[in-house]
């Protein structure tokens, strides 16, 4: 199972003094997660900076394309020792079958299903038809049979992926904003303690964290939570 219950997405904003950031959650049980906007700023350096400073990595790239380049990116991510990647579930079995060979080391790998900013007419505009849930749920059954480690869902989507996987298999949400907090650009969100009690493994929270006052604080009502939660399931 994953160690690293909640992973802080930092994004470039917060690049002005992220030593600085990680000073306000030295001594915190969190991971970094590092999306394409942050890497394609600052590039591998910064990864090699998040590991340096003691924090679990979440390398959140997403890859999707043809089986053998989605292997190769993989591969390569795997050299930063990351303790999570990820791909798109929608790239299909082959692709996630490619991926999930080619990861090696500590690091899991997850398929990311549907993206928490996706509503369902907005899915059916694509061509995705049903509900999310369903999609994510046809998603987790080829991600599981590809071999990979888990899934990235909605946390209103955790508790149906935990149902179809198994008690082992990873439930990593984003979209959790405690309560009070703007929803941003997300849809189909949830508090920390109602995603963990429907089956997730591991929060990633980003806003709600990086642009307060007290980071640290945050994370601490966000730990509380979490804990609360498993003590519940």
């Amino acid at each position: 199972m994953c160690e690293t219950r909640l992973y802080i997405a930092v994004t470039s904003r917060e690049m002005s003094d992220l030593k600085d950031f990680f000073r306000k959650l030295t001594g915190l049980p969190v991971g970094i997660k590092v999306g394409l906007e942050l890497f394609v700023k600052n590039g591998p350096s910064l990864l090699t900076e998040i590991r340096e400073a003691g924090f679990p990595l979440f390398l959140d790239l997403k890859f999707h394309d043809i089986p053998f380049t989605v292997a190769g990116a993989v591969r390569s991510a795997c050299d930063y020792e990351p303790d999570l990647i990820n791909i798109h579930a929608s790239g299909g079995f082959e692709m996630m079958k490619a991926a999930s060979d080619a990861v090696s080391g500590k690091t899991k790998i997850l398929a990311v299903t549907v993206l928490t900013s996706l509503s369902a007419p907005e899915l059916n505009s694509i061509g995705f038809n049903g509900a999310p849930a369903d999609l994510v749920r046809r998603m987790t059954v080829t991600a599981r049979d590809a071999g990979i480690h888990g899934v990235v869902c909605s946390p209103l989507e955790a508790a149906i992926v935990r149902e179809t996987a198994g008690p082992d298999f990873l439930i990593v949400t984003p979209g959790v904003r405690p309560a009070g907090e703007s929803e941003n650009d997300q849809k189909r969100i949830a508090t920390p303690f109602d995603a963990i009690l429907a089956g997730a493994t591991a929060l990633v929270v980003g806003r709600p964290v990086t642009l307060a006052e007290n980071p640290g604080g945050a994370v601490e009502s966000i730990l509380d939570e979490i804990t609360r939660a498993l003590h519940r399931r």
